[in-house]
């Protein structure tokens, strides 16, 4: 059986692609362009260290204006030790910073949270033990930024559960701070929101059967209604989200939610449900936001790609 953190289970055959999609909006503003990297799952095996500079390497040559690392830097942290979960943190920042030459902003995934399952060992009580980790290395898991006249707000959406498990969620506090800040805009600002778990995913239709199994759920924010709820009463353009490992769009709304498929693919062992190793390059234009699913030429040492 797969088991839903590792992508295991792997079996046969689907070609590299490449696929497009774009939503016009009425209005006008500044154009730019991004890399939406997901889901790197860096690691010593399977030659990961070097697929990703692989891929940061075509990022960095691209005329993208900068970088949102979507979560999931690692693979991971949740269930292994302290020694383990910091030498893979290590190799992926050594990584970025040899071979990823433009700005980059991070987004906390559930995989970067250390410790939190119990066979890791790891005690609560720990100063480094879950978020602290991540916060350590990268900075606060929430905050916003501007770019070009788009207001940016990054999303903490790892709810870490009293059992030592996670879910995905936007905590309270979290969204009196996003209410707080959506409102601090000027009418009319286009605002992006990015996530790490999907506010809006279709993955229950035809995610593997054995992610239904999990304690809670791990598939998209469970209280999405709650944020939709706050994004709705504002000049909102896109959503950006990860962690499916599956390039992904839906609008709902007139809101272009857009899930990178992961730089690691099926966790370095080929294609996910369709998708291969890649990244999203997404360019906004004014009002208009468009994106193309990029592969980077990896081919795993060890194939079994995993078909829907």
């Amino acid at each position: 059986m797969m088991q839903r953190r590792h992508l295991l289970q792997l079996a046969a055959g689907a070609p590299l692609a490449s696929a497009a999609a774009a939503t016009r909006l009425p209005g006008a503003g500044g154009s730019f362009r991004l890399a939406l990297l997901g889901d790197c799952h860096i690691r010593p095996e399977f030659s990961a260290a070097r697929a990703c500079a692989m891929c940061f390497e075509q990022v960095s040559a691209s005329s993208v204006d900068f970088v949102i690392q979507a979560g999931d830097h690692i693979e991971d942290a949740l269930e292994v030790g302290r020694a383990r979960a910091a030498s893979l943190m290590d190799l992926y920042q050594r990584i970025e910073r040899q071979h990823l030459r433009k700005p980059v902003r991070h987004v906390i995934g559930n995989h970067d949270c250390l410790g939190v399952f119990p066979a890791s060992g790891i005690d609560p009580s720990a100063p480094d033990y879950g978020k602290a980790f991540y916060v350590e290395r990268f900075g606060p898991t929430y905050y916003a930024f501007d770019h070009k006249g788009v207001h940016f707000v990054v999303l903490d959406s790892v709810g870490i559960t009293a059992d030592r498990s996670y879910e995905g969620r936007i905590d309270a506090a979290q969204l009196d701070w996003l209410r707080a800040d959506l409102a601090a805009q000027p009418r009319g600002t286009r605002i992006i929101a990015v996530t790490h778990i999907p506010l809006i995913t279709a993955m229950r239709c035809y995610e593997p059967e054995s992610w239904l199994d999990t304690p809670h759920n791990w598939t998209f924010v469970s209280n999405a209604r709650e944020v939709l709820r706050l994004l709705r009463d504002h000049d909102v353009i896109a959503v950006l989200q990860a962690h499916s490992h599956v390039y992904e769009q839906i609008e709902l709304n007139g809101i272009r939610f857009i899930t990178t498929g992961a730089v690691a693919g099926a966790d370095w062992r080929g294609s996910f449900l369709g998708t291969a190793e890649g990244y999203t390059e997404i360019s906004v234009d004014g009002r208009s936001v468009e994106s193309r699913y990029r592969t980077y030429g990896f081919r795993s040492i060890d194939p079994a790609d995993v078909p829907i």
